[in-house]
């Protein structure tokens, strides 16, 4: 126990005696602010390391931290303030009365803090701005805390002073008032504030033309509130409105009409009409027979000049004697319910001697300037163009009737079965040998239109040797030898029916075994 109580008493004389020695080499006093850490030298000293003071400095002074820390301020800004010890400006132990900010007010930087020194505020005594006994950042920094006696409003504009006021000089007021929602353009450029703002009342204040100049309403309201979209603020009384931005731009006479002409109620609540019908319902001379698209065959430049593009516009394009007809001749009911045909034979069915055979395509033979005169037809369009003799035949040649048209045969066959002196052993295909420049001009390549080239002895015979059976369409003919030769076969079909195998076309006696 008494061991014990001696390492006590030994431990606290050691405490005892290295705070005596700490109060030995401390340089002086701390000033009076610090004198309470005086017996804590650890509150602002770090044993053995030297640039733990600054991280203890800021920690007690928290604003000046949030500075550097913020890049703001007098010390924020200050050139590597993360780095620079405090003690270089703030040097303690010099006693309790000793000043230790080293402020030199006629050379103190003022440009590095967040109020610089602008204008008027250069001229201005410290004192003006920086009350005594208050700290030095505390100052405001607001126009109002120090202009407050000097504002004539009162108070109604709010704080935001430096939207008309500047440094220069507090007496000279100026306001941008594009910044605001409202520019000022034209007359309004000149008019007094106290006109739009009484009792210099500022917010509230209403933006629309109407709110202003309801008494100027020539309209009396019937024309809504949107004064801007015909009047500028230039003259008042030079209203324009652009009515190409609308669904109905003004062309030609209606841009003399009168706005009260079309717009007879309420602008926004009554839309006016778009179409023309709807407007000049009583001047149809149609009585709603031709539909309500007058602008088809009336324009704006005058009711009266009545036109309709009818080559344009329609599939049915008007030429010849058509031109002279009046509208009434074709359309004899309501335009849009009863559909006209655009054909011929739908409006002269009447006028045709064919009967009908020939089809409903009129314009093929006739035109429009007249319906008897320069009737052609240009038989090349047909399944059966002509050429040759065939050009110089006359219809009736082969169109016996004026009603046999449709049933015309076009196959050689069936006109030219009397001149056929084959009998048909050659087919019905006489297009293979004969053209229609003569029937005697005849030509056929036996070695290039058929697989069985004349060779030999085979090049010199007549047609009638080999085809003999009568054929009803194209030629069907066996090239093998035996289907000519049988009866000359000594083989008796022993050797089979390849008798090019070793007889030859020059002879058949000629024997020549090839492998």
């Amino acid at each position: 126990m008494r061991a014990l109580l001696a390492l006590l008493l030994l431990i606290l004389a050691g405490a005892a005696h290295g705070a005596a020695i700490e109060r030995l080499v401390m340089p002086g006093e701390l000033i009076r602010g610090h004198a309470k850490y005086e017996e804590q030298c650890d509150s602002c000293h770090q044993k053995f390391a030297e640039r733990g003071q600054n991280t203890l400095c800021r920690e007690c002074h928290d604003r000046v931290d949030a500075d550097i820390k913020g890049a703001r301020g007098f010390h924020g800004r200050m050139q590597n303030a993360r780095s620079v010890a405090c003690a270089s400006c703030h040097a303690d132990h010099k006693g309790r009365d000793a000043k230790i900010v080293p402020l030199d007010k006629e050379t103190f930087p003022h440009a590095r803090t967040d109020f610089p020194l602008k204008g008027a505020h250069a001229r201005v005594a410290c004192a003006s701005c920086h009350d005594s006994g208050k700290k030095w950042r505390d100052a405001p920094t607001d126009c109002l805390s120090c202009h407050k006696k000097n504002d004539p409003h009162e108070g109604r504009l709010g704080k935001a002073c430096a939207d008309c006021h500047d440094t220069g000089s507090w007496k000279k007021a100026q306001f941008d008032h594009d910044k605001t929602k409202f520019r000022l353009d034209g007359a309004h450029a000149k008019t007094l504030c106290a006109a739009c703002h009484p009792g210099e009342r500022y917010k509230e204040t209403p933006k629309d033309c109407a709110s202003c100049h309801r008494i100027d309403d020539a309209h009396a309201g019937r024309y809504g509130a949107k004064c801007a979209d015909c009047h500028t603020a230039t003259k008042w009384k030079q209203p324009r409105f652009d009515h190409e931005k609308t669904k109905f731009p003004l062309r030609d006479r209606h841009r003399e009409v009168a706005c009260d002409a079309c717009h007879t109620g309420d602008l926004y609540k009554e839309k006016a009409p778009l179409t023309c019908n709807g407007c000049h319902k009583e001047d149809d001379a149609h009585r709603g027979k031709n539909g309500p698209k007058c602008e088809s065959c009336h324009d704006q430049r005058g009711w009266t000049k009545a036109r309709f593009e009818h080559n344009r516009k329609t599939r049915f394009p008007l030429a010849g004697a058509h031109q002279r007809l009046e509208c009434e001749s074709c359309h004899k009911g309501e335009i849009y319910k009863v559909k006209l045909d655009a054909t011929c034979h739908s409006c002269h069915r009447g006028d045709d001697r064919h009967r009908g055979q020939l089809g409903e395509e009129c314009q093929t033979c006739h035109n429009q300037k007249s319906w008897g005169e320069k009737v052609r037809f240009d038989h090349d369009l047909t399944r059966f163009p002509l050429i040759g003799l065939h050009a110089a035949a006359p219809c009736e040649a082969c169109h016996l009737s004026a009603a046999r048209y449709h049933d015309t045969p076009t196959a050689c066959a069936q006109c030219h079965a009397d001149d056929d002196k084959h009998k048909k052993t050659l087919g019905q295909e006489c297009g293979t040998c004969h053209t229609p420049n003569d029937w005697a001009l005849w030509k056929f390549d036996h070695d290039r239109q058929t697989r069985h080239k004349l060779s030999g002895k085979h090049a010199g015979l007549d047609c009638a040797a080999c085809h003999r059976a009568p054929m009803d369409k194209e030629v069907r003919q066996s090239a093998a030898c035996a289907a000519c030769h049988r009866q000359d076969d000594l083989h008796v079909g022993r050797f089979g029916d390849q008798c090019d195998r070793c007889h030859t076309t020059q002879s058949f006696k000629d024997v020549e075994i090839r492998q």
